[in-house]
């Protein structure tokens, strides 16, 4: 193998897998570091990439927030969907972006395999793999936590220290759970989180106040949308990754978009984990408010039969596949009435939709009114469409006895 490009954070245990990865196979490494809104500060990682012998040149962090919101989180807020019914799929929806970025750097560098810190039990692992493959079918894939022996984070401080690799004070304890963040939202998982009898400790959230701690007085805003996309909040335009960051600092501050979730896992076991996903929350809320107006409601029911289909895709890796692709055709389709405003109120853990309104609604008050409609809607229509839909339960009726 002559060179690998690893997906790396500049943590313990990629920093680990960069100095595994040139011991064990002898090869040049590149390293990768992507900008999905996790909120730290990633230019330590270059440094560290640097301190271990990788050429400045090898080193590549990018910023990817907008493709991030626009081109994966948005197509899947089109689709509506949740995983199992509640998981808006924060952490799935991230590891295409980043596989693909991975292939594109192998490519440019002319390095024959990519290499990530996923470990065997979860589910990126899949993610990262069917994305690379898909995407570049030759190429060989290194995951490292299903090769070695450092089975446990002692041995992985242990390794680190004699190779001279930097360890921050708080990796050298038991950490008390893992996590994932991104633009979209942040995932723990493990240890004090294991016993889903146990509530969720507080000081594990980390992207919204307690709804108990919430203000006491609601907040309204409005979010307009455009084919199916939020394009403005309060009527202010902002980017894809710039509105998605707005609603997050709502969720925060309104405590919105805590999930406690026992989920089934793609690799078979079920596991516990606890997400927020704060402006994604409001979001999704405020997409399903637009589309009621909007939607003919064939399309409508149609679409919700689809949503889990699609969920369960991007949970389970299959973002480059065909079914997702012309799902997302399907999807995509039925956006192209949907515009138009939708007034929310945000309180205490609480999304609320207090208005909306839509230049290609199909909601007609003439038709629906309870006083006098003038003729919009014959009333003794109905006796015929009843009798027609009764027919084969009166048939089976007088059957049956």
């Amino acid at each position: 193998m002559n060179k690998v490009v690893l997906a790396y954070s500049g943590g313990l245990d990629t920093s680990v897998i960069l100095k595994w990865l040139q011991q064990e196979y002898g090869c040049e490494v590149v390293t990768f570091t992507a900008d999905l809104g996790q909120g730290e500060e990633l230019e330590p990682a270059r440094a560290k990439a640097e301190l271990m012998g990788v050429k400045p040149e090898h080193i590549f962090i990018d910023d990817l927030r907008e493709e991030f919101v626009r081109d994966y989180v948005f197509p899947m807020m089109r689709a509506n969907a949740l995983y199992e019914g509640l998981y808006l799929l924060g952490t799935s929806i991230a590891r295409p972006l980043i596989a693909k970025r991975q292939v594109e750097i192998a490519k440019q560098v002319g390095a024959d395999a990519v290499a990530h810190g996923a470990t065997g039990k979860g589910n990126d692992q899949v993610r990262f793999e069917l994305g690379y493959y898909a995407l570049a079918p030759d190429i060989k894939v290194i995951a490292p936590w299903r090769e070695w022996d450092l089975t446990s984070r002692t041995r992985l401080i242990e390794f680190a220290e004699s190779h001279q690799i930097p360890v921050s004070k708080d990796k050298r304890g038991e950490a008390p759970f893992s996590t994932d963040a991104n633009l979209l939202h942040t995932s723990s998982e493990g240890k004090v989180l294991e016993d889903p009898w146990d509530e969720v400790p507080e000081y594990v959230f980390s992207r919204t106040v307690s709804p108990e701690n919430a203000p006491e007085m609601a907040e309204t805003i409005t979010i307009d949308f455009e084919r199916g996309d939020p394009v403005a909040i309060n009527g202010e335009g902002l980017s894809p990754a710039s509105l998605l960051a707005k609603l997050n600092d709502y969720g925060r501050t309104h405590g919105i978009g805590r999930l406690d979730l026992v989920e089934n896992r793609f690799v078979g076991m079920k596991s516990r984990g606890m997400y927020e996903t704060p402006g994604g929350t409001i979001l999704h809320q405020a997409h399903r408010a637009i589309e009621q107006l909007t939607l003919d409601r064939g399309a409508a029911h149609l679409k919700d039969e689809l949503g889990p289909r699609y969920a369960e895709l991007v949970y389970n890796g299959f973002w480059f596949s065909p079914e997702r692709e012309m799902l997302q055709a399907a999807v995509d389709h039925s956006q192209t009435k949907v515009s138009g405003t939708v007034r929310l109120k945000l309180y205490k853990g609480g999304v609320y939709v207090t208005g909306r309104k839509s230049p290609n609604s199909l909601y007609s008050k003439k038709v629906v009114t309870f006083e006098d409609d003038q003729g919009a809607y014959d009333q003794r229509d109905a006796a015929g469409f009843i009798k027609l839909n009764a027919l084969r339960l009166r048939l089976l009726g007088r059957r049956d006895g």
